[in-house]
């Protein structure tokens, strides 16, 4: 049975003030909070097209950078959301859909201190993807019954959330530039005003790029159907570890080369069950690790393919990779964003200087692990109406992973 991890926050709703009906204001004068208490307007805008959109009712979350507390408050019929809150940074966010596209919009570094502010969050459209993550497995678990803690399992699950057969074949996968998502991140910019966040056309692909091989219908993934990708170690780890999870299995794929990441701790050589034909290929590598960089504490995984020509292809483009501003040694590949099938921003818990590196298009939110090595995984969400009425499992998409996914206290490959 799924269990999730309840985050120990406050969620209050906060009501529109009308001073009109009951003649107040929403804290009196004399109340000793006033000084620390603002008002915060905030239109929401569709994009351009999705104008008939507009409705009353969506809600728009208020989160506390600082102090962890959220907020939500819900728009009225011209798409305006009114709130009283205390001083404090807020990260907004909003999500809509309809039949065909999903809306998500963020503002990020809002500060509300002394003062009241109107802004506008405008909404960007995506799609749902055909191939999406449905559970990453990052932080490691304890080494019982030995002392310390172990994080050479990492592993992804992919998930063909369509009608149709997906082809594998020619699948790229990587992770987002910083490695954690607690460094420096010199890609994005905040507006000092409204907090809007600025990022580049692309998403800055660091050390190494994976492809899955395959003549183009090789491996096939089926309707509701999974496909594990292990990250490092594509052995049976419980032998050792028993809380860890055994990944040497028929059908799984293996992030695996032993030239580019010769270091065996993290990429021993695949067990006897992985197949030669499920290595995936080193499109290139830029980075100088001797085993793949794939964060303990927040990964921020994609998985896209080249549109119009093959990924050597571009990557041969002049500015297709470039030197890491302020870094003399580390190269980015710079992926467009429309490739760009699914990614997921993962936060760490313990760390209160998260920032965000999917637009908002792919991924407007963020999911939190709340520690490592604790076994726990993040696992995104069933849509349990659309998978009775498919007949398939249909997980939730809309391109915002503080809606989708949840931690769960076990990996789904643990036994």
């Amino acid at each position: 049975m799924q269990t999730e991890i309840l985050i120990m926050k406050k969620v209050y709703l906060i009501l529109p003030v009308i001073a009109a009906v009951c003649g107040c204001s929403a804290l009196e004068d004399s109340s000793p909070y006033s000084a620390t208490m603002n008002n915060l307007k905030v239109q929401v805008e569709y994009p351009e097209g999705f104008g008939t959109l507009l409705r009353e009712g969506i809600a728009v979350k208020v989160e506390d950078s600082s102090k962890g507390g959220s907020y939500i408050a819900r728009t009225d019929g011209n798409g305006i959301a009114d709130m009283t809150v205390p001083n404090g940074i807020y990260r907004l966010t909003v999500s809509d859909r309809s039949e065909e596209y999903v809306f998500n919009g963020a503002l990020s570094n809002v500060r509300l201190v002394g003062r009241d502010l109107s802004l506008t969050l405008e909404l960007k459209e995506s799609r749902s993807g055909d191939i999406v993550f449905k559970e990453i497995y990052n932080g490691g678990c304890a080494a019982w019954p030995l002392e310390g803690t172990y994080q050479s399992d990492k592993y992804v699950i992919l998930h063909n959330n369509s009608s149709e057969v997906q082809y594998l074949d020619g699948l790229c996968f990587g992770t987002a530039d910083p490695y954690n998502s607690q460094g420096t991140n010199v890609w994005v910019k905040y507006d000092p005003e409204t907090g809007e966040a600025s990022y580049p056309d692309y998403v800055p692909v660091v050390q190494v790029i994976w492809q899955f091989p395959g003549d183009g219908t090789s491996f096939p993934l089926q309707p509701g159907e999974d496909a594990v990708v292990v990250c490092c170690g594509a052995v049976d780890h419980t032998v050792q570890y028993p809380l860890s999870v055994n990944l040497d299995k028929e059908g799984y794929f293996v992030c695996y080369n032993n030239v580019y990441f010769p270091n065996t701790r993290y990429h021993p050589a695949p067990g006897p069950h992985i197949s030669q034909d499920r290595y995936l290929e080193v499109v290139l590598k830029m980075g100088q690790a001797n085993a793949y960089t794939f964060s303990v504490f927040s990964p921020a995984p994609v998985i896209f393919r080249a549109e119009g020509m093959t990924i050597q292809e571009f990557l041969d483009t002049e500015g297709a990779v470039i030197q890491k501003p302020g870094s003399a040694v580390d190269r980015i590949a710079c992926i467009p964003t429309d490739w760009i099938m699914d990614g997921v921003d993962v936060f760490y818990g313990g760390s209160s200087k998260n920032v965000k590196r999917l637009q908002t298009r792919i991924d407007a939110g963020y999911v939190t692990l709340s520690d490592i090595y604790l076994g726990h995984t993040l696992f995104r969400r069933t849509d349990e109406d659309l998978t009775a009425a498919m007949g398939y499992e249909v997980l939730m998409d809309t391109n915002n992973s503080s809606e989708d996914f949840y931690e769960r206290e076990e990996q789904s490959l643990h036994e």
